[in-house]
């Protein structure tokens, strides 16, 4: 995993609507940028409806939110109307940002490595440091972890 006070790499992924989108666009703001393996899965739906409950509050600390999967930009739209989210879902299908991260780990299936997209999330500030670095997410409290942080760097 990338380590705090380590400059973010920048990128260029489109979003859901097919417009490309890069981290320099979005300096000068805080960035909560997470990654997840695949949408309409039950972890990584329980994660995205956690950071749209509490967009706003995220909002209000300065930060947006920017989810980061291999799926594609159709798949995206589809996940993003299906769940009222209010942020930026991001494709990244060759996993090349993801492995700019250090997003991608192997795990074990029938006796075979396979990659798999690490749920991980990254805080970037106003300047596109890493702030903070959440490696292991559990879903179903991830969103009140990240708001606290951002709390407390206003």
């Amino acid at each position: 995993m990338l380590r705090e006070g380590e400059k973010a790499p920048d990128f260029a992924l489109p979003d859901d609507n097919g417009e490309v989108r890069r981290l320099s666009d979005f300096t000068g703001k805080k960035k909560v940028i997470y990654f997840y393996p695949k949408d309409n899965t039950p972890g990584c739906t329980e994660e995205a409806c956690g950071f749209r409950d509490t967009y706003e509050t995220i909002l209000a600390t300065g930060a947006i939110v920017i989810g980061i999967s291999p799926d594609s930009v159709r798949s995206h739209a589809s996940f993003k109307t299906k769940y009222d989210l209010p942020f930026f879902l991001l494709s990244d299908p060759e996993k090349k940002v993801i492995r700019a991260y250090e997003a991608l780990t192997t795990r074990k299936v029938k006796g075979e490595e396979k990659a798999r997209v690490r749920r991980c999330t990254y805080i970037i500030d106003e300047h596109d440091v890493i702030r903070a670095v959440f490696p292991d997410v559990r879903p179903e409290e991830h969103a009140r972890e990240v708001l606290e942080i951002l709390s407390r760097m206003e």
